[in-house]
């Protein structure tokens, strides 16, 4: 079978980004964006979801995420498109449930070709250390605009915004890796693509 990998470059007046990525990796990750949090987040992302995952990043930080964040998660989701191909064979759907001490994150993919995020999470605090917590939104919304995949992400409680975060990325890593397994020989739709 062919590798499943790709690499994305983008460089605008805002960022510089590199993201390569092997989907039948082991989940090793390196990750240097300039945010501390967002490396933590994606370092939990590639760890569960099992997927070789290489983000370099320089934004401008001295603004704010937002355009990092935003362009980091368009990097990742043309990355995850490319490395799929044409989708023969994959489970197509994945989900988890996953409880991070107070908080609990259920989250749900489709691979389907069409882009959705539905994203219900109500943090209590407006900054994870000096990350603004709206941006865990925007990578969202922008990782499965770019990857053309649904994505529901419902955070049902929690009081600690960090596990509520934590949560989320890695109930994301999770559904991934069982949304890209090799399941079978055809393409999981009765359009017959995808």
């Amino acid at each position: 079978m062919e590798a499943r990998q790709a690499k994305i470059e983008r460089k605008t007046k805002e960022t510089d980004i590199v993201v390569e990525m092997t989907v039948d990796g082991q989940g090793s990750y390196d990750i240097d964006t300039g945010s501390g949090f967002l490396d933590h987040m994606l370092s939990h992302l590639g760890k569960h979801s099992r997927i070789d995952l290489v983000v370099k990043a320089k934004g401008d930080l001295e603004v704010d995420d937002h355009h990092t964040v935003e362009d980091v998660g368009i990097c990742m989701g043309n990355c995850l498109a490319d490395s799929l191909g044409n989708k023969k064979g994959i489970a197509r759907y994945g989900n988890s449930s996953l409880p991070m001490e107070d908080a609990l994150a259920n989250v749900a993919v489709d691979l389907s070709g069409r882009a959705f995020c539905s994203y219900n999470a109500d943090f209590h605090t407006e900054k994870i250390g000096d990350f603004d917590v709206e941006c865990i939104e925007e990578f969202l919304r922008s990782f499965s605009g770019a990857g053309k995949l649904n994505l529901h992400v419902n955070v049902p409680y929690g009081t600690n915004s960090h596990h509520m975060a934590e949560a989320i990325f890695k109930a994301l890593g999770q559904a991934l890796c069982q949304a890209v397994k090799i399941v079978s020989e055809d393409i999981p739709s009765t359009k017959g693509t995808l």
